[in-house]
């Protein structure tokens, strides 16, 4: 049996989540002394979870945003996106991107690409403006490319 890491020895500077709902974060709230310094989900501006990202928020745990294009789905085909992107002189992912990191979230990228992964690194160089952000808050549809948490076994 492996020993359980415990900041207050010095083992461990943080500890993160990986999937964890509202539900999973009250339970370890209420059974540990521990505060998440991140929690890891699925999100992107068709997948935003306000609600999870305000109890966040709330306990200082940092939104990690994974598979924030959708698996190059519909965000990069997206004409509200477009249309947005083009005002800013932006791709589409930049968009989508930079709309995740202006409502406080990290934001994790995978691209094989090397000219993808040089894209996705420009999204500093702009801010969208709130109509921007109103707008695409319009695509939350609730909409997983991965797995729900909520049907884990355990869950």
């Amino acid at each position: 049996m492996s020993t359980p890491i415990r900041l207050h020895e010095g083992l461990a500077r943080a500890i993160g989540v990986a999937n964890f709902n509202i539900d999973h974060l009250e339970t370890l709230l209420a059974q540990t002394e521990v505060v998440p310094a991140t929690n890891q989900f699925e999100m992107h501006p068709m997948l935003i979870q306000p609600e999870l990202l305000d109890f966040c928020r709330a306990h200082e745990i940092l939104p990690e945003a994974y598979s924030p294009l959708m698996h190059g789905g519909a965000i990069l085909k997206d004409p509200d996106i477009a249309a947005i992107a083009l005002r800013h002189g932006k791709t589409n992912a930049q968009v989508a991107l930079r709309y995740l990191l202006q409502l406080g979230a990290r934001v994790l990228v995978k691209s094989l690409h090397k000219e993808r992964i040089l894209e996705n690194a420009q999204v500093f160089d702009f801010n969208l403006t709130e109509a921007d952000m109103a707008e695409i808050g319009q695509l939350n549809k609730g909409i997983r490319t991965c797995a729900d948490p909520a049907t884990f076994p355990d869950s």
